[in-house]
């Protein structure tokens, strides 16, 4: 029914519009048509100073009305160290303009008015005034010097890179269609360095993994920042044109493949902080969900977000990541969570350029894990301690690099412990026949033997067994299960 009228109101408007004609042509037949003429241009400039107020009192409403939702006014105060000179910037160009666009509007509307056509009026030609010339000139070029020399120090303010001794972290972010790879840096606190041409499946960065700084690098599904410092964001493209746009910083710069940018900035409020600020204003009291009455209120659910603010296809709104603003305790706890890209999926696989060497991180993580095994067999009964990380060529009895690593560790325990002496085992799976086996097994013992005499152990302290097949752990029904079996130990036989 409301359709239904509506309909019939527009139909009825326009009929109304017709007949007005018709009256304004039978007028203008019976005034005469310069009479009729004169009365439209003075109805015509009077209806555009109506229009004249009534659009500077809309502007001016809903300038008002919507103003807690525009950025830098209300609840929407920058939440980075740079953001407030943006604002400022922002601000002053609005009052110089917004002064200029409302005299303007007036003096257009007035003109209108004040100069509709009458007859017997004589426009005044005016060729030239230097003096008018000179007015409108300088009075723009000075404003736009005064405008321009203040943004220009605020850039270079604003742009500024990391300066030596500044306290900061640097991560980086990859615009892709239609997503967001965000790397940050391990331990070590740096990047480790790319090279598009390593871009493969498994290696969707780039990654130089013969470059260690990469080693302890991670990924991450969401952007989490420490409030209070420094950050320092790599920002790079892997197709097309992006732009890495952080709203509520003030935050934005272009993602140009082949030609890396940046973007340095230090966030102040944390997420809980801004959600707080929006607490306080009705516009976000109200449900989150319109069609839900009961949905939390906007405030509640807010978030940072990272946009691209750059229109790079179909999908363009999949870009659109959450970030998270914590407190540099709460971020530490969360970094220590996540796990280096390269050793969760390069490390010792194909593509893996360093398997015959181990990294720092791991020297160290598997010589307290193998120390706790050789305390734990010096106290107990259980005198047993297989090797986890020394392995053979396949069918040899070639050690494979990074064996060294673990068989260093005894070494150096046994040099430590003067009379700590070990009985060396290999033993096999059981594919293949048993006198091989056997025989393998044996050569793999001797050749550990071998390596601890080159390293300066006594061979007195030494004794080196293969057992073949004969002392399986696990059932041979299963490649995982034959892994198992195929394994060195050393025994304590002496302390």
């Amino acid at each position: 029914m409301t359709a239904l009228l509506v309909f019939l109101s527009l139909i009825l408007i326009v009929v109304i519009a017709i007949q007005i004609g018709k009256v304004t042509e039978l007028a203008a037949k019976i005034r005469g048509e310069e009479e009729m003429q004169e009365i439209n241009n003075g109805r015509q400039g009077l209806y555009m100073v109506v229009f004249l107020v009534a659009f500077l009192a809309i502007t001016a409403y809903t300038g008002a009305f919507y103003k807690n939702y525009y950025l830098g006014y209300g609840p929407m105060k920058a939440a980075s160290a740079h953001g407030g000179k943006i604002d400022d910037m922002f601000n002053l160009t609005l009052i110089v303009c917004g002064i200029v666009f409302v005299i303007t509007q007036i003096l257009l509307f007035y003109f209108a008015w004040r100069y509709s056509g009458r007859r017997n009026a004589k426009a005044k030609f005016i060729a030239h005034d230097n003096k008018l010339e000179i007015i409108w000139t300088a009075i723009p070029a000075v404003v736009m010097a005064f405008l321009v020399i203040r943004g220009l120090d605020a850039w270079n303010s604003i742009m500024a890179d990391i300066q030596p001794g500044d306290d900061y972290m640097e991560i980086e972010a990859t615009g892709f269609q239609f997503g967001w790879a965000l790397r940050y840096p391990g331990p070590d606190g740096k990047l480790g360095t790319k090279n598009y041409k390593l871009i493969t499946g498994v290696n969707p960065l780039g990654q130089d993994w013969t470059d260690e700084k990469n080693v302890d690098d991670f990924h991450a599904d969401e952007l989490v920042l420490p409030k209070g410092k420094k950050i320092r964001v790599r920002i790079t493209s892997k197709d097309v044109l992006h732009n890495f746009y952080l709203p509520h910083f003030r935050v934005k710069m272009d993602a140009i493949p082949g030609i890396p940018t940046y973007f340095v900035f230090e966030p102040q409020k944390t997420n809980e902080e801004f959600r707080e600020a929006l607490r306080d204003y009705p516009e976000y009291q109200v449900p989150s969900d319109p069609k839900d009455p009961n949905s939390k209120p906007k405030w509640e659910v807010f978030d940072y977000e990272l946009a691209c603010a750059e229109l790079c296809g179909n999908s363009h709104f999949a870009m659109r990541k959450t970030v998270k603003i914590v407190e540099p305790e709460a971020y530490e706890m969360w970094a220590a969570q996540q796990k280096s890209y390269y050793l969760s999926n390069i490390r010792f696989k194909d593509e893996d350029p360093n398997k015959d060497k181990l990294f720092g991180a791991e020297i160290e993580a598997r010589k307290e894990e193998f120390t706790e095994a050789l305390d734990s067999a010096l106290m107990t009964s259980k005198k047993t301690v297989q090797f986890s990380y020394v392995t053979f060529a396949t069918g040899s009895e070639k050690l494979t690099g990074v064996s060294r690593y673990e068989l260093d560790n005894l070494i150096a325990a046994m040099k430590e412990k003067k009379g700590l002496k070990v009985q060396l085992a290999g033993h096999t799976d059981d594919v293949g026949e048993d006198t091989q086996n056997q025989t393998l097994s044996q050569r793999r013992a001797d050749a550990v033997l071998k390596y601890f005499v080159s390293k300066g152990v006594d061979v007195s302290r030494l004794n080196a067994k293969g057992f073949g097949e004969a002392q399986p752990v696990a059932a041979n029904d299963s490649d995982d299960n034959r892994a198992k079996n195929r394994r060195t130990e050393f025994r304590i036989v002496g302390q």
